[in-house]
């Protein structure tokens, strides 16, 4: 049933954001982590969403299939945590591929890495998000330490697949330059990252958290100026890093 059925919280079919050109974009429902800035609680909850076959989510997906060849684009998994429904996940980057379509995970990298070996041989690129290097402030921001996490890292560079690093920066929570130097000391040991996205905190995900019931702990954390996005992203730039924000 996992195999060809999944749980979906959502789908953009033009998005920019997410990988390379164009991605049609699914959000998976089912997440370990809680992130005390998370804009998707709503997809936290594994027996949420909506199901969806394989062959559903392929015939729509190839009604797009030009924009996404013309603009370079493809294919993303995000979530919630797509290796959640890795099963599901491998059956549909199989039929993706042929059709000669970009395939692209965005994980929080939580995950067992024996349960998505196979995944990861159809997948181009992986969107990997480190909340925070220092594991005990982890374990503090989203409730588990970073341990898979990094663990996951290692594996996808001696797998050499490709990396984007993602790294959300919140005032007072992730910006410490020592910690953001052992940041930087860690992806350098890696061969395999192609950039580091730099993406400043925001609080819009705020109403669902109320609408939900959940407390939002985060309320009073300002967004970072440019000024301080700019700093931190010429640290990355300075080990040779490249590093967009």
């Amino acid at each position: 049933m996992e195999k060809d059925i999944g749980r979906i919280h959502s789908i953009e079919t033009c998005g920019t954001v997410d990988g390379p050109g164009i991605r049609y974009v699914v959000f998976m429902q089912g997440c370990p982590l809680r992130c005390k800035y998370c804009h998707n609680c709503d997809t936290w909850e594994v027996n949420g969403g909506n199901l969806f076959t394989v062959e559903q989510l392929v015939e729509d997906i190839l009604k797009y299939k030009n924009y996404l060849h013309f603009s370079g684009g493809g294919v993303t998994i995000s979530g919630g945590e797509p290796t959640l429904q890795a099963p599901f996940i491998t059956s549909l980057f199989k039929e993706l591929k042929k059709h000669n379509i970009h395939t692209a995970i965005d994980s929080c990298g939580y995950t067992h890495i024996h349960r998505i070996e196979e995944l990861l041989n159809y997948t181009d690129l992986v969107l990997l998000d480190i909340k925070h290097i220092d594991p005990i402030s982890h374990k503090d921001l989203t409730g588990k330490d970073n341990g898979k996490i990094l663990e996951f890292a290692k594996y996808l560079s001696n797998k050499d697949i490709k990396v984007w690093i993602r790294h959300v920066v919140v005032p007072g929570i992730t910006d410490n330059k020592n910690d953001l130097r052992k940041l930087i000391a860690f992806i350098k040991s890696l061969k395999n990252v192609e950039k580091v996205e730099l993406l400043p905190y925001h609080p819009l995900g705020i109403h669902k958290w109320e609408e939900m019931g959940y407390e939002y702990t985060l309320k009073d954390t300002p967004t970072p100026t440019p000024e301080e996005m700019e700093t931190i992203q010429d640290m990355f730039l300075a080990n040779n890093i490249e590093a967009v924000i």
